[in-house]
């Protein structure tokens, strides 16, 4: 089953995606949906109208999570370009909701960072309040997948050697077009990232270091897991500033980041004027 959250005149709403179509599920967002324990039973309920959607109607998926948990170093062939050793543990940052975009919203380049890179990423969407999780229950509170690219400000990222200050810009992070339920996921799923259709990240998820449970589990350990959470489980080989010489994004371009089964992010991307005092 696939769920996206579509932007209406009267607010957001929660939609089941049917050949293409949204089925209205009701008013709130995805993440609102997941709240409820009988999420499931009410994603699949029958008789709701369909709503006319264009493209630049969908929302990011999860509009507001209470955390976004992102892991870097996580793809052994991006941690290869990247000169690293493979980490023992996950290694953990995070964003905040108002980096996120729609999934096929314009990515605005900042006016203070000329090094803006891609990074393609599968994300997990926690289904069910958690703490504490062995593997088993770990596997039963993701609600599904959906798709992000972790723009990331490579000059600010690197300005120390914690990498928030270059991860969660506002509105820089598109994220959707939808959650796709963990039953429908292929282990080997393809991820892919283009630039004007030209092919700069393909792998599968089959390369991830530590997968969805391992993270669960971890950052559960931690701390409170809630429905509506994600966690970004980072990137695989063939970022921009891995490359000799690096390639950043540039005005004009557009920005297309796939995971297989679950569907395309596709982001017009265009440069800031200098910028002004809000």
């Amino acid at each position: 089953m696939k769920l996206a959250t579509v932007r209406t005149a009267d607010g957001l709403r929660a939609a089941r995606v049917e050949d293409g179509q949204y089925v209205d599920l009701g008013p709130g967002d995805v993440g609102s949906l997941l709240a409820h324990d009988d999420w499931r039973t009410r994603a699949a309920a029958t008789g709701g109208a369909t709503l006319a959607v264009e493209p630049t109607d969908l929302a990011p998926v999860i509009p507001h999570p209470g955390k976004i948990v992102c892991v870097g170093l996580n793809y052994r062939t991006h941690i290869t370009e990247m000169g690293r050793d493979l980490p023992e543990h996950p290694t953990l940052f995070a964003k905040f909701a108002e980096a996120l975009i729609g999934p096929y919203d314009t990515l605005t380049l900042p006016p203070e960072s000329p090094t803006v890179d891609w990074e393609a990423e599968l994300v997990v969407v926690v289904g069910k309040r958690v703490r504490r999780a062995d593997r088993a229950t770990a596997e039963t509170a993701i609600a599904g997948y959906t798709v992000m690219n972790d723009v990331s400000m490579r000059d600010w990222q690197f300005r120390t050697k914690e990498w928030l200050q270059g991860k969660t810009w506002e509105a820089s992070t598109p994220l959707g077009p939808c959650l796709l339920t963990a039953d429908e996921l292929a282990h080997d799923a393809a991820i892919s990232c283009e630039i004007d259709r030209e092919s700069l990240q393909k792998s599968t998820i089959a390369d991830l270091l530590f997968d969805a449970a391992d993270l669960v589990s971890y950052i559960s350990t931690m701390i409170t897991l809630n429905p509506g959470d994600l966690i970004a489980t980072g990137t695989t080989g063939g970022v921009g500033h891995a490359r000799k010489p690096p390639r950043y994004l540039q005005d004009g371009q557009t920005l297309v980041t796939t995971v297989e089964g679950i569907g395309a992010l596709s982001n017009p991307v265009r440069r800031a004027p200098e910028s002004t005092s809000a």
